[in-house]
């Protein structure tokens, strides 16, 4: 797959995002329709024909999408935040580097659902991951999640507008500390969900191998050489 350049990259990247918002919007009429059977039917017969259009050409399972910047950790199909995933919620985050913070704002719908009009734990727990992992690669301290603590403090409503911060708290060598808090825009006072993490920075050689299918230097999760 050929490397774009700077512009190309701009213009594939919003096109990418057109679609992922249309994808999203039918994601979530998929798992709130309850339309007729003939009308299934048919869905059905028109999501095929649009999975063979995409299909045509595709990259490998490991292989870097196009879009995507490795070496600052910009990941266009990210689950979490990406602008082209379907499954998305999507998270905008702010990042603060010169303080160690990124700040994450996110209205989850019926697509991640888990307990009726709740949001699935496993969810929350991946968007305190995101910005757990985010505030120390923005300082600087960019690793892969060592250990993760995820404490619920209250059920999370879907269709709420939530505001999620992490905030770097200490680097030793290639390992950071990270805390993130969850909680709800219209009251941010009372913390839903908390996290805290261990973060490990891989060093050059591991990286090498941990990432050596996508045949690219993988540098937003590597250790620094002074590291």
């Amino acid at each position: 797959m050929r490397e774009l350049s700077a512009e190309e990259r701009a213009v594939r990247r919003d096109a990418v995002g057109e679609l992922g918002e249309a994808l999203r919007e039918l994601v979530d009429a998929a798992v709130r329709t309850e339309v007729p059977l003939d009308r299934l039917a048919e869905a059905t017969a028109a999501a095929r024909e649009l999975t063979a259009l995409l299909s045509t050409e595709l990259r490998e399972v490991h292989e870097i999408a196009s879009v995507d910047d490795p070496e600052s950790g910009q990941r266009w199909y990210s689950p979490v935040y990406g602008p082209g995933s379907p499954v998305a919620p999507p998270m905008v985050v702010e990042d603060f580097p010169t303080e160690g913070r990124c700040v994450g704002h996110v209205t989850v719908g019926k697509k991640l659902e888990g307990p009726p009009g709740l949001v699935h734990g496993g969810v929350v727990a991946t968007l305190l991951d995101h910005v757990l992992a985010r505030s120390a690669r923005g300082a600087g301290h960019g690793g892969l999640t060592a250990v993760l603590t995820v404490t619920f403090r209250r059920p999370v409503q879907l269709g709420v507008p939530l505001v999620v911060t992490g905030q770097l708290v200490s680097v030793e060598g290639r390992r950071a500390t990270a805390t993130a808090r969850l909680v709800a825009e219209d009251d941010p006072d009372t913390t839903l969900a908390e996290g805290e993490a261990t973060l490990v920075a891989l060093r050059a050689e591991r990286a090498g191998e941990v990432f050596a299918k996508t045949g690219r230097a993988v540098a937003a999760w590597t250790a620094k050489s002074t590291d």
